[in-house]
């Protein structure tokens, strides 16, 4: 077995590096701009781990404050994947939070947060704009309509899941933090600001 990096450790939580596969390609993303490392550590994937990969990678989930499906993928993209991995760490004793772009209903054409509420604490969705174009601008979809599915994501979510949070980046262009903030408490959801360049 080669040395992929499937988990990483940041501050008091366990990342989950699970695919490298992506819904968006934003302009703003360390991936596209060739970068595949976070901190020290290299992200590169040379095959989609398998789940038990993925929970050999895992030493003690109730060691972290959370464990996180983050990486530099989407990792609605691996539901199945996810899922499994989600329920053997809450199975042990651990807290899941999924990091997510907010298109897992349109990507898996149906509803999928039923599934995710048995096994996820937390998500975090990047909202990213206050509207479609400056989102479409930043994130460059590969799905059609993939701004107003994101919100609809995230007004969705909350009924299934407690911990929801939308998240959008102070100092890209155009993206008004104060209107993103509205979005998300119109929904339901709490906000966080990110700052541009800052990861983790």
């Amino acid at each position: 077995m080669d040395n992929q990096q499937l988990s990483y450790v940041i501050g008091d939580s366990l990342y989950l590096n699970i695919t490298d596969r992506c819904t968006l390609e934003c302009t703003f993303c360390p991936k596209t701009q060739g970068i595949l490392q976070v901190h020290e550590y290299d992200l590169t994937l040379d095959h989609r781990p398998a789940s038990q990969e993925i929970i050999a990678a895992i030493d003690d989930p109730a060691a972290y404050q959370e464990v996180v499906f983050c990486g530099y993928g989407e990792p609605t993209l691996r539901l199945k994947v996810l899922l499994e991995v989600a329920q053997y760490i809450k199975a042990h004793g651990g807290r899941v939070r999924v990091n997510t772009d907010g298109l897992a209903n349109l990507a898996n054409k149906r509803n999928v947060l039923p599934e995710m509420a048995e096994c996820v604490d937390a998500l975090s969705i990047s909202l990213n704009a206050q509207n479609a174009e400056v989102y479409d601008r930043h994130c460059q979809p590969a799905l059609a309509g993939s701004f107003e599915q994101m919100l609809d994501f995230v007004a969705e979510a909350p009924h299934y899941i407690a911990d929801v949070t939308a998240t959008a980046i102070d100092g890209l262009g155009g993206v008004d933090i104060a209107a993103c903030r509205e979005l998300a408490e119109a929904r339901g959801v709490k906000f966080r600001r990110r700052v541009l360049d800052e990861v983790g």
